[in-house]
């Protein structure tokens, strides 16, 4: 069941979104980043200020009350910025990232907006070819990779996001 994430839910978040990004949890998914960054994906004290800001909208996905996927709508003037899709490492490639992504567009054409933007590091091609599939398409535009919770970039590479956008109606 997609609903609408509260305060009460921050551990669970917590522990989810983190698992799903970085350390060793996150590579039985195939969304990981911990070949690319060190460190933390988010953190308590970043979901409450998520979860209090009234143009924030954090989508949780429960299966018997546990969290197992989660999605971040932000409603930015014209436009749903769609952060943090996450899906528990094991659950991967069941659909469930599918559908977050239905309930995001349901929720921007409920605000009336048509158009979801995203970032994502550039150099994650096989996540990126994902979200082409879904009908998102490279906007050109580019925008730097901030080091927030991440202690590290592994390898030294240069990151930077990718600026991503889907139409919708």
């Amino acid at each position: 069941m997609i609903t609408k994430a509260s305060l009460n839910d921050i551990s669970g978040l917590n522990i989810l979104i983190n698992s799903a990004y970085r350390g060793e949890t996150s590579k039985k998914g195939w969304t990981t980043e911990a070949n690319l960054l060190e460190g933390s994906r988010t953190d308590a004290a970043e979901l409450a200020e998520i979860l209090e800001n009234p143009k924030n909208t954090l989508l949780k996905y429960t299966d018997q009350g546990v969290i197992i996927g989660t999605v971040l709508l932000i409603e930015k003037e014209t436009q749903l910025y769609l952060g943090m899709l996450t899906v528990s490492p094991e659950l991967q490639n069941s659909g469930l990232g599918k559908k977050l992504l239905q309930a995001a567009e349901n929720h921007a054409l409920a605000l009336g907006l048509n158009r979801i933007v995203m970032t994502v590091i550039s150099v994650r091609a096989e996540l990126i070819a994902w979200y082409e599939r879904q009908g998102y398409v490279d906007t050109g535009a580019r925008e730097a990779f901030p080091l927030i919770h991440a202690e590290g970039i592994i390898g030294g590479q240069a990151l930077e996001f990718m600026v991503l956008e889907k139409r919708i109606s």
